[in-house]
């Protein structure tokens, strides 16, 4: 779970680091000698933050995705707790047959547990790409919702750069600059009517 918070978060953070890119690198048709002179002049420069941690605890659709995602977790585990379950089983099997069997049986029954045995990767293979693909996309209706949330509260509020922050990533934030409770009653209010 953590992993995937924090590859969610690194993904902001790559975001963020586009949107810097995109808004001061200087339009393609204008000469750069144009983009140099061309100031904004009525234009304020503003940053607002909103705290990342603060959102993932209190936005509902995270707590659902969450909970969506133990559920899942949960159903993989127990496929395969069934499956190691059934696998232990034939292997006693014929472990209390090993006296009584043939060469050929023996042999047999070698190869019946190692394709078990391959039948079993195989299949913990697939869950947890199963797994993995159902987290990206659940992370990514996280981001896609947030992100639409901020596109209109920025058209109201006229930012020039939202941030996510992260403990450990600035220094220093003023804190007349933090939107997180807008942010959070904002996305509630959304997410509540949608569901």
């Amino acid at each position: 779970m953590n992993r995937g918070l924090l590859l969610f978060n690194i993904v902001l953070l790559v975001l963020v680091g586009v949107l810097f890119y995109l808004h001061f690198a200087p339009a393609k048709s204008e000469s750069p000698k144009a983009a140099a002179t061309k100031t904004p002049e009525n234009k304020e420069f503003k940053i607002a933050y909103f705290e990342m941690d603060s959102l993932e605890a209190s936005f509902s659709m995270v707590k659902d995705v969450k909970s969506e995602l133990a559920r899942k977790e949960e159903s993989i585990n127990s496929e395969l707790a069934r499956l190691d379950k059934s696998y232990r089983e034939k292997a006693n099997m014929y472990q209390g047959q090993a006296a009584t069997m043939s060469q050929v049986q023996s042999e047999m029954a070698t190869r019946d547990m190692m394709q078990l045995q391959q039948n079993m990767q195989s299949r913990k293979a697939s869950l947890d790409q199963e797994y993995q693909d159902f987290y990206m996309r659940k992370m990514r209706d996280v981001k896609t919702k947030i992100e639409d949330f901020l596109k209109d509260y920025n058209n109201k509020k006229g930012y020039s750069y939202i941030f996510a922050y992260e403990p450990g990533l600035f220094y220093y934030r003023d804190t007349a600059y933090n939107i997180t409770a807008d942010v959070i009653k904002g996305l509630n209010d959304g997410y509540v009517k949608k569901k």
